[in-house]
Parts: C-alpha cells; sequence; structure tokens
C-alpha cells in the first residue's frame, strides 16, 4: 500500500484547527471586555451609592443640634472664602455674607475669622463682600474681624482681605496681584491663512467691540484700557481705605506683583504671620472655632460630587483598554 501523504492535504486539515483557535480567542476577549465594561458601572454605581449616603450622612450632621450648642459658648467664629470668588461658586458674595451676617449677629461671637484661599475672580463679587463686611464692622464695632490667608490671598481675595482689622498669612502664602485683567486672543492672520471670510452684522458701532476676528482698532482699545484702570482705581482705594498708613511708600505695590506672606508683612499688606488656629488661640485667646460658612446646596454639590466621580470612572476604564 502506498502510505504518501499529499503535503496539501495537511494545510486543509490545519485550517479548521486555526479557526476555531481564533473563534476561542475572540470569544474570551469579549468575555474580558463585557467583564472590564460590567465593573466599570459596577464601580461607578457603588461610587453613587457612596456618594448619596455620604451627603444624606453629611446633612444629617449638618441640622444635628451639637452644632447650635457650639454657638451658645463664646467662639471664635468662623467663614472660608474658597476658590473662585464668582456668582454661583462656593465663593460668592451670597453665600460668603450670608456666613459673615450669621457670625457676627450670634450673640457668643467674640471674633471673626474670614479664612481665605482664593486667587481672586470677579471685581463685583468681591467688591460686594469688601463692602458687606465694612458695613457689618460698623453694625458690631464690639467684634473684631481678622483676614487670616492660607494659599493664595490675590487679586479679587486680597480684595476681600482688606476689609478686616487686620490680616495675617502664612510666611510661604501668595499674596497681592492688586491689578485687573481681561483675556482675549486674535485670529486675524490665521483666517486669512485660511481664507476665510469673516461676517459680522451688528446694530451700533461698537458692538463688535474686540472681536477676536477682526483687528484692533485703537480707538476701542483706549476704550478698554480706561474700563480697566477705572477698576483698578478702585481696587487701589479698597487696598488705601482698609490698610490705610501701614502700607509701605513702594510704587511696585499697585503694579500686579504678587509678593509672599513674609515679604507682605514688610510692605505693609499684611500684619502678621499666622493660621486661623494661632489667631484663635493667641489674638483673640479664644480657641473654640464655630464654623459659619455657608456651603452650596446638597443638590449642587452632590451633582459635582458624582460629575467628578463618573468622570473618573470612564476615564479610567478608557485608560484600561489603551493598555
Amino acid at each position: 500500500m502506498n502510505a504518501s501523504m499529499d503535503p496539501d492535504d495537511g494545510q486543509r486539515r490545519s485550517a479548521p484547527e486555526n479557526w476555531e483557535r481564533e473563534a476561542l480567542r475572540e470569544i474570551a476577549l469579549a468575555g474580558v471586555k463585557e467583564r472590564r465594561a460590567a465593573r466599570r458601572w459596577g464601580i461607578f454605581f457603588k461610587l453613587l451609592g457612596f456618594a448619596y449616603l455620604f451627603f444624606i450622612l453629611f446633612a444629617v450632621m449638618d441640622s444635628m443640634p451639637g452644632r447650635d450648642a457650639d454657638r451658645k459658648a463664646p467662639h471664635t467664629a468662623l467663614v472660608d472664602v474658597q476658590g473662585i470668588i464668582a456668582e454661583g461658586s462656593a465663593a460668592s458674595a451670597d453665600l460668603v455674607v450670608r456666613g459673615l451676617r450669621a457670625a457676627f449677629e450670634n450673640r457668643n461671637t467674640v471674633a471673626v475669622i474670614l479664612r481665605i484661599n482664593s486667587p481672586g475672580g470677579s471685581p463685583v463679587q468681591a467688591g460686594y463682600i469688601n463692602d458687606a463686611i465694612r458695613h457689618l464692622r460698623e453694625q458690631h464695632p464690639d467684634i473684631p474681624l481678622y483676614a487670616v490667608i492660607s494659599d493664595v490671598g490675590a487679586s479679587g481675595g486680597y480684595y476681600v482681605a482688606v476689609s478686616a482689622d487686620r490680616i495675617y498669612a502664612d510666611r510661604a502664602s501668595i499674596i497681592g496681584s492688586i491689578g485687573v485683567r481681561m483675556d482675549s486672543f486674535g485670529f486675524v492672520d490665521a483666517i486669512d491663512r485660511l481664507g476665510i471670510e469673516r461676517r459680522l452684522m451688528t446694530a451700533g458701532g461698537n458692538k463688535g467691540l474686540l472681536d477676536p476676528f477682526m483687528p484692533v482698532q485703537a480707538d476701542e482699545k483706549a476704550h478698554v484700557q480706561a474700563m480697566l484702570d477705572r477698576i483698578h482705581m478702585q481696587f487701589v482705594e479698597a487696598v488705601k481705605t482698609g490698610r490705610g498708613d501701614r502700607l509701605a511708600d513702594d510704587p511696585r505695590l499697585f503694579t500686579g506683583l504678587i509678593w509672599t506672606g513674609e515679604e507682605g508683612v514688610e510692605l505693609g499688606l499684611i500684619d502678621g504671620l499666622g493660621s486661623a488656629g494661632y489667631v484663635a488661640r493667641e489674638v483673640v485667646g479664644e480657641e473654640r472655632i464655630v464654623d459659619f460658612t455657608r456651603r452650596q446646596d446638597l443638590f449642587t454639590r452632590l451633582a459635582e460630587g458624582l460629575g467628578v466621580a463618573a468622570l473618573r470612572v470612564f476615564q479610567d476604564g478608557f485608560q484600561g483598554t489603551l493598555r
């Protein structure tokens, strides 16, 4: 019997085996991908559940009578200004002023500490807070207010601070930036190179003021610069009113420069170095600190927290598929 075998026959037999192996491999990979997706969704819903429980617990703790008990004893009141000072933010004038008003009106408040960690923001919102503080100090002359800058108290953050009786900061804190800025871009050369025609229709000769797709007009630039200079002078006057003769005679003070807290003492921008705890203990003489900060409503904080959590989950999952 002839036992020879055609080599093509072996190739034909191995083909189904390779096909089955590839099919099994694809099924396994699909299962792995499905498990990864399920795990990501599982993590997301767990975070959702934990966030829900956390905010419920926070709401319960926030309304516990223990907080009221703290306010029924002599204390140093604390109000935080954290982040960008803007309408609708955690450092909006509405929230900050409401907290300050509650702190000043409490009969057991010995002094108020305004703890600031802000790079600035809206001059309007900062101005509202500055005005409100001066008004509250006039209404409650026996209650001193101290501003304490932690990491940053610059621009609008410093605008708020100068309304206090005294300002404290850490030696490494960033303070100052007494100036005003407006940011924009110019795309005139870009659209010319791309062959794009700008079509802008306005009613009012200056309605297209500083349009980024059109050349800057000298009269428009002068108008905006005059507006910025006027706002800057409002800022400067607020600083001079609040700090008075404590300010050093230094031409750099109102140029928008920033300094450390240590330099700020030398320039008269702040009065001393210390934290909120130090001021309560050593300056006020009342270590008990009661927080009067008004927070954003729970729904807003929950939505923001869940948005960040969801973004992180999906970002981690997306990165996982690329590895």
